[in-house]
């Protein structure tokens, strides 16, 4: 198709990608919401605290250190919104804005949202003028793309990989540390970038939302230890950094708000606190004295917070919980007896106890029991449909017959990893399996480092409970990164852990992939979920909201929709700056 044809589709897509964010919003309030009666809601849509003035110390308080603040590597919701509203600027971004409005894309560094052409196979994006690093340098359209290099390099795993599922001549590159480039990014000049695509992709600007498409300066670049310290292109730049116990932020000054209409920069100063208790942090913002006043949670409220905050009207006004978007799952290793058994899949998923998985993690006004794999954003009414009807609280006969038939009457022994944080839901797992005969081992890690375990697939447990968000409001952002057997890394392995290798899902992937009519790729991703979740490689569990509580010095807060509901960092700030701690 020429550009014309394309530039209409990408229109039309744009259109229904905005559309999928409302529905997201709406699919929340017909269900997790209670028809809009649920008390955790009460904000959302809306910005928390009024507008922030400049200046202070904005704290927040963590149980964990970042999993990777390298942008090649940075592919954790929560991350991904620090890194790239803070410490580095991408192609492309999302609105700062509640609600629906913050899935809506706009230039970053780059002047537009990029220009297709050769049946939206090539993409050309020009940089704006007057772009700066911390140290004065300027930034180039080079050094984006050594960061897209980068990020094939095998020392730095984990990281989102767009780059290599749609580059041209992609495959088998390892990086550009031999001096060797990839061809299909051309730099023709200092603030033009081209990218040669292996196949149509109308919602590549989407992808250069992600951390692949911030610089990195190769002078800067020290493999894997710039995660410790990535050299800044956003509005603010390391001070210190020490690992599982603080990050300091300061202002770059050579950050310029005239070429960036998406972040404010209010505060002078940002502290991140790791390593606290998680049910600590709640205590502190509940009470909010002191320093705290001026604090915002990094994780989750607790289950066992929740009455605490909406049992006191002043505490509940300082609620944030904006759906994650994200599907939790019970991923199986696929690749490993027993699990190589479709029938012992299937009685996992009917012996699963959602309903006792729903309570441990805070309660239906905080989550909504999952029936598919996609969240109810990707599905035609914005809810998701009740693929296998299985009962809440799942059939256990139905787990034993099965059982029965894959050869393992009375059940096995196995073992499931979690972050110490989901230990409650991991009990229910274990309760609820146990109740079939499938006795649980349960193996908890530090929330940092449960991604790089879990991804270590030669050395990783049967189970894991995980989830996976869509980057944007497109099936093709979900199922081929959970389910896309091609794409598994021995190390460094994201999205498939269940190790999910079957030939008629892929080739039914690689079909959709190629409709140029959203409307049509769009239902075929809805049918494509059941047919996977028939072939059992995950058991849903939960859709999770992102709770979050906020100190009464707090202003300009939201939970951004495009990145898990967690806090906006672009906008946030403090109401009086001379109270905070500096």
């Amino acid at each position: 198709m020429d550009k014309r044809t394309y530039t209409t589709l990408a229109t039309a897509l744009a259109a229904t990608l905005a559309l999928g964010a409302t529905a997201c919003s709406g699919g929340d309030k017909a269900s997790g919401d209670r028809a809009g009666k649920s008390p955790v809601t009460a904000n959302n849509g809306t910005m928390v605290g009024g507008t922030p003035q400049k200046g202070g110390t904005l704290t927040v308080l963590s149980n964990q250190d970042f999993t990777h603040l390298d942008p090649a590597r940075n592919w954790v919701m929560g991350g991904m919104d620090f890194g790239t509203r803070l410490l580095y600027r991408t192609l492309v971004t999302y609105k700062a804005e509640p609600g629906p409005k913050g899935g809506e894309l706009v230039p970053d560094l780059a002047e537009d949202l990029g220009t297709a052409s050769n049946g939206a196979k090539t993409w050309t994006f020009r940089l704006k003028k007057g772009l700066k690093y911390e140290d004065g340098t300027p930034i180039t359209a080079q050094d984006v793309k050594y960061n897209v290099e980068r990020s094939f390099s095998p020392d730095l795993p984990g990281g989102p990989d767009y780059a290599a599922r749609y580059l041209a001549g992609a495959e088998g590159y390892q990086g550009p540390a031999q001096g060797k480039h990839l061809d299909s990014i051309k730099t023709p000049d200092d603030h033009t970038i081209v990218f040669e695509l292996r196949k149509p992709f109308a919602e590549f600007p989407y992808a250069t939302v992600l951390p692949t498409f911030a610089p990195v300066p190769k002078a800067q670049d020290k493999g894997p230890q710039y995660d410790n310290r990535p050299f800044s292109s956003g509005p603010y730049k390391i001070e210190s950094y020490a690992r599982d116990k603080q990050l300091v932020l300061v202002r770059n000054t050579h950050w310029d708000p005239a070429t960036d209409q998406v972040r404010k920069a209010y505060p002078d100063r940002i502290v991140v606190t790791m390593g606290l208790k998680a049910n600590q942090i709640d205590d502190r913002l509940i009470a909010s004295s002191g320093a705290d006043a001026s604090a915002v949670s990094w994780g989750k409220l607790r289950p066992e917070s929740t009455p605490k905050v909406l049992t006191k009207p002043d505490v509940k006004a300082r609620l944030l919980a904006e759906s994650s978007n994200c599907t939790e799952m019970v991923q199986m290793h696929t690749g490993r007896a027993p699990f190589d058994n479709v029938k012992v899949r299937q009685a996992v998923q009917y012996a699963l106890d959602r309903e006792a998985i729903l309570t441990a993690s805070g309660g239906p006004a905080l989550n909504d029991p999952a029936s598919a794999l996609m969240p109810g954003s990707l599905f035609d009414g914005g809810q998701q449909p009740d693929t296998l009807k299985i009962p809440l609280t799942g059939d256990v006969d139905k787990a034993e017959q099965l059982l029965k038939e894959a050869g393992k009457p009375g059940g096995f022994a196995t073992s499931i990893t979690v972050s110490n944080g989901d230990k409650g839901v991991a009990e229910a797992i274990q309760q609820s399996l146990g109740r079939a005969g499938i006795k649980v081992t349960i193996e908890t890690v530090d929330p940092s480092a449960f991604y790089d375990t879990i991804g270590d697939t030669k050395n990783r447990t049967d189970l894991v409970y995980t989830g996976w968000c869509p980057d944007y409001p497109s099936g093709s952002t979900f199922l081929p990164f959970v389910f896309d057997g091609r794409y598994i890394k021995e190390k460094g392995n994201s999205g498939n852990h269940s190790l999910f290798r079957d030939d008629p899902t892929m080739k039914r992937m690689d079909e959709i992939a190629a409709m140029a009519d959203a409307k049509e790729a769009d239902k075929a991703w809805q049918e494509l979920d059941g047919q996977i979740l028939a072939k059992a490689p995950t058991a849903p569990a939960v859709v999770e909201r992102m709770p979050l509580l906020i100190g009464t010095n707090i202003a300009g807060a939201f939970g951004h929709t495009s990145f898990g509901g967690q806090i906006d960092y672009a906008t946030v700030g403090l109401k009086n700056p001379a109270a905070s701690a500096n």
